[in-house]
């Protein structure tokens, strides 16, 4: 087990639940979406180690370098911003193809969010598998229940936003949370929307590219029509 200082960035998909609660032809098809998604959201933060996916969630961390935690900051919402189009490029891959399944049209009501922290943590090592442990692994994932209320947003810890305030561009909004287990803590949250100057307007698929999709999620999505692969949502946690 190894220990060290480390970024902590969870990407959150919004309304995944209620998504995911479709039958078993949609369901399939809602599977095979959600993962391009977060495949596109993750290759658009080459700078981060995908430590784990937990269900609607990606879970990425990077050493903290000699920069200082200022230029961390301007780092993370960059990343943040790069995942957020990744995101609804994809999002609109999907919801544009030329299946009429909820799994597909209901795409569109997805949102992305993001809760960012740093802090110590160690490695640990099992079955060949990497897992982050410590007090600042659970604060990060605590953070992800809050009372923002947008649904697109990044939230940063107050040690993230007090080392890297004068690097923040546009207006952070302060909350106060109750982190089970480590108290009152505040937080301070900023509209991805604004960050990105306005989402700007994404291409159109030409028929070509809906028609590939469209292929691609009844093809990728029959193993769990058939049973021989089981949902993130149907996995046990652990």
């Amino acid at each position: 087990m190894e220990s060290g200082r480390a970024v902590l960035l969870i990407a959150d998909i919004g309304g995944y639940t209620d998504y995911m609660s479709t039958h078993r032809f949609s369901l399939s098809h809602a599977e095979v979406n959600t993962a391009r998604m977060l495949d596109k959201m993750i290759d658009a933060a080459p700078g981060y180690e995908l430590i784990e996916i937990e269900g609607d969630a990606a879970f990425l961390s990077r050493k903290a370098d000699s920069r200082g935690d200022e230029a961390t900051v301007t780092e993370i919402l960059q990343a943040a911003v790069a995942m957020h189009r990744a995101f609804h490029l994809e999002r609109q891959n999907v919801a544009t193809n030329l299946c009429p399944c909820a799994g597909c049209k209901e795409a569109e009501n997805l949102k992305l969010k993001f809760v960012a922290h740093i802090g110590d943590v160690a490695t640990q090592t099992i079955q060949k598998r990497h897992k982050l442990v410590g007090i600042d692994v659970i604060h990060v994932h605590r953070m992800l229940k809050n009372p923002v209320d947008i649904p697109e947003y990044v939230l940063l810890s107050e040690q993230l936003y007090s080392a890297g305030e004068a690097s923040i561009p546009g207006e952070a909004h302060e909350i106060s949370q109750e982190l089970e287990g480590i108290g009152t803590v505040r937080a301070y949250f900023l509209d991805i929307g604004e960050l990105d100057g306005g989402l700007p307007p994404l291409p159109g698929p030409s028929w070509h590219r809906r028609l590939g999709r469209t292929f691609a999620a009844a093809g990728l999505g029959l193993p769990y029509q058939l049973g021989l692969r089981r949902s993130r949502r149907e996995v046990p946690a652990r």
